[in-house]
């Protein structure tokens, strides 16, 4: 007998209909022989409201109450889902974050994994029952406190129970077949790709894919963990993120190209060039938290002996960057600060760039021939990413990815709304 986790988002459990959907497609992975645990976002758009109704509050909410707040859609989406098995006559059992054995750290809102001690859930499955685990949360053991793991972490409580149960697969159930060539809400000619590497998935959701979180594609590299993305909508095979392709399959140059709306850009003018003074800069960024994604660094004017240093990060983050960097500026000696934050990135990914030259050229020549200018480029082994406008991110995704012949015979069916 395998053991299977299956994670289920917010578009996939919706609504009372969604979750009987949802309910059926559980029993009848029961029903074949598997033993199932399930990892369960909070219904819709539930999240966002309950954020937008602490904010109503008050303008700064407590991170330990908003924990306490935001673990809430998920007990009510977990608690449905075992009442609508247990209608069909299969027992399951409902666990919170806590009860499930998942142990974080004490950062709230952004908590990490610790360890996973999930005894309940394997009593459960022994006497026969399916185990539905709220996704999202986590336990601290030396406050004491509900945490958090930050948006997209129900994917991350999957692959960490999938890692500590041994599981076979861990299949993440969204509203799209699969992994696509680009996000089909987008380039209505995307096509799902069959297999891609933990590497590629990894710089995929790092450029900005939404299909799966970042950590959670990273614990299931680090632990094995078989992933199989595939709509909760249609019966479907989806998209199998693996270790390695098969040693018959010759990597594509392409896998997929990504657009990211998310990230603004801070200038930093006039900044000394002299050794010490970009550490010193990412020194105050690095304290405020800030994650740094592109940096770039002017050469420096001949006359004045200034420089500028360019860098992204999240548009959540830009405030708090900003205002550190200005307190701190008579300090470093730099003349002025830029911020923007009407930019898109793009990134090409592929394994077979490694072996393919005139990746770079076709790129810049789609944009180019597009009329669409880059601002910033940034590369690793596998993906090539550049900044543009905002307002342009989307007709250049949809120009390199006809430009790489990754353009299928038919539109891709988007089966709800947020591509989790």
């Amino acid at each position: 007998m395998s053991l299977i986790v299956q994670k289920f988002g917010g578009s996939s459990v919706a609504d009372a209909e969604s979750i009987k959907r949802v309910a059926r497609r559980i029993v009848a992975t029961k029903a074949q022989g598997h033993d199932v645990v399930v990892a369960v976002s909070a219904m819709g758009d539930t999240t966002d409201e309950l954020i937008e109704l602490a904010r109503s509050v008050t303008e700064s909410p407590d991170p330990r109450e908003m924990d306490m707040l935001l673990t809430t859609g998920e007990r009510i989406s977990m608690a449905l889902l075992a009442m609508a098995i247990k209608a069909l006559g299969v027992d399951a059992r409902s666990y919170t974050g806590s009860q499930a054995g998942m142990m974080t750290d004490s950062h709230h809102g952004a908590a990490r994994i610790v360890d996973v001690s999930p005894d309940r859930l394997r009593e459960a499955l022994d006497e026969g029952a399916i185990a539905i685990v709220a996704g999202f949360q986590g336990f601290n053991r030396d406050s004491k406190d509900i945490t958090t793991l930050g948006r997209g972490g129900s994917d991350t409580t999957a692959v960490a129970l999938a890692a500590a149960l041994n599981a076979d697969v861990c299949e993440i159930y969204t509203d799209v077949d699969g992994v696509f060539t680009a996000d089909p809400r987008v380039v209505s000619k995307a096509h799902k790709v069959d297999v891609v590497t933990f590497e590629e998935m990894l710089e995929l959701a790092a450029a900005g894919a939404k299909v799966l979180h970042i950590r959670a594609v990273e614990y299931a590299r680090r632990h094995g963990v078989t992933l199989h993305v595939r709509s909760s909508f249609a019966d479907k095979e989806g998209t199998l993120v693996v270790a390695t392709r098969g040693e018959n399959m010759e990597e594509p140059i392409i896998t997929g190209v990504a657009g990211d709306l998310s990230e603004g850009k801070i200038t930093v003018v006039g900044v000394p060039d002299i050794p010490g003074k970009a550490a010193e800069i990412f020194t105050i960024v690095a304290g405020t938290g800030a994650n740094i994604d592109m940096i770039v660094q002017n050469v420096s004017a001949a006359v004045s002996g200034l420089t500028d240093i360019s860098f992204t990060l999240p548009k959540t983050d830009g405030d708090k960057t900003l205002a550190a960097l200005r307190e701190a500026q008579s300090t470093v000696g730099f003349a002025d600060l830029a911020y923007d934050d009407n930019i898109g990135k793009l990134s090409v990914v592929g394994g077979g760039m490694r072996t393919n030259a005139g990746v770079s050229a076709q790129l810049f020549t789609a944009l180019f021939e597009a009329g669409i200018n880059m601002d910033m480029i940034s590369t690793s082994e596998i993906r090539i990413s550049v900044i543009t406008r905002g307002e342009d991110l989307n007709r250049a995704v949809s120009a390199v990815h006809t430009a790489f012949g990754l353009d299928g015979e038919v539109e891709a069916i988007v089966y709800a709304g947020t591509g989790r």
